[in-house]
């Protein structure tokens, strides 16, 4: 596939940031065990049991792939969350940004914060990402925050566009374009 990202680390104050594309998630799901994995990745069962489904069934596609990163506290080597891109168009320029702390005690404390910049600044500089997406569930007001935070536009509603926990939601669309993100650095 082409625009192929090779593995990369980021370090911010407190987080390594380690990507993880198709080629990665190919080795960690042929090469380790499943108490592996779920160390590795930091994966309840539960969450192993639908990744591994997800990987099964094919993650990428002839015209989309991914980018993600792990966030790994510098000090402890855990893993706190997970920050990238999904739905990644290489051929349009295009992605869809998802993020998730892994545990309630770690919200709040600025990690997914510290993260988002670097990454969306990886998105744009080596990707040659030209557009970047966030579907954003109307209630989830730090996610709101999170993304208008970093200069994301609310660019309209999809009405019934997701689906969490059996219960169909309105989806926010937020955009953001190389060219505000470059002159937002510009003014900084």
């Amino acid at each position: 596939m082409h625009n192929k990202i090779p593995s990369h680390t980021i370090e911010t104050e407190r987080l390594l940031l380690k990507s993880l594309g198709p080629d990665e998630m190919k080795q960690i799901y042929t090469t380790l065990s499943d108490e592996e994995i779920m160390r590795f990745m930091g994966y309840t069962e539960a969450e192993l049991v639908a990744e591994r489904n997800k990987y099964n069934g094919g993650l990428t596609m002839h015209n989309r792939t991914y980018c993600n990163f792990l966030l790994i506290d510098k000090f402890s080597g855990l893993v706190l969350g997970r920050c990238g891109f999904h739905n990644w168009l290489p051929m349009h320029s295009r992605a869809e940004i998802g993020y998730h702390m892994l545990s309630d005690e770690n919200k709040g404390r600025g990690y997914m914060k510290e993260a988002f910049s670097p990454i969306i600044a990886f998105g744009f500089r080596e990707m040659a990402l030209n557009r970047i997406e966030a579907f954003i569930g109307r209630d989830n007001e730090a996610s709101q925050r999170l993304v208008k935070g970093v200069g994301f536009t609310q660019e309209g509603i999809l009405r019934e566009h997701y689906c969490k926990d059996g219960v169909i939601e309105d989806s926010l669309c937020f955009g953001l374009l190389k060219r505000e993100w470059s002159a937002r650095i510009i003014n900084a």
